[in-house]
């Protein structure tokens, strides 16, 4: 047996591209592609029925919770705080709003987001709500609410 000198190897590490591991990458929300989506069109027209009712006070709003992100339950809130605060104020009872859902436009600007305005009709006025969906962990999520 020969008695020649063990040369240490040397492993060199690439530094990462990042500095490092970004959980969110693989624990955080996961986009959609539209393909692998639902049909959203019932999703438009069920949220805009609920949001509606929600302002009214007809509805709570936690039954929409798990369909719309962080962001839209904060200002949803907000807006059923105001509206609780006038009908009690002017003393008007809660009451279900009488309404007819009109036409829904919707647009995909990019896969895995869909876009739309849906207009909704009572006697004294119309009004439209846009909504924008998000394909979020294999499911719509509603990024943006707004009732004008």
């Amino acid at each position: 047996m020969s008695t020649a000198a063990v040369q240490p190897i040397r492993v060199e590490v690439a530094p990462r591209s990042r500095g490092r591991l970004d959980t969110d990458d693989f624990f955080g929300q996961q986009p959609a592609s539209t393909r692998s989506l639902p049909d959203p069109q019932p999703l438009l027209e069920n949220l805009t029925r609920c949001v509606i009712e929600i302002l009214a006070g007809a509805r709570d709003l936690e039954q929409i919770a798990r369909w719309v992100d962080d962001d839209v339950y904060r200002s949803l809130l907000k807006r059923v705080v105001l509206a609780a605060r006038a009908r009690q104020v002017r003393g008007q009872p809660v009451a279900r709003p009488a309404f007819r859902l009109g036409s829904v436009r919707v647009c995909e600007p990019r896969d895995g987001v869909v876009e739309a305005v849906v207009v909704v009709h009572n006697r004294a006025r119309s009004r439209a709500v846009a909504i924008r969906l998000e394909g979020l962990d294999r499911r719509w999520r509603a990024t943006a609410i707004s009732v004008l």
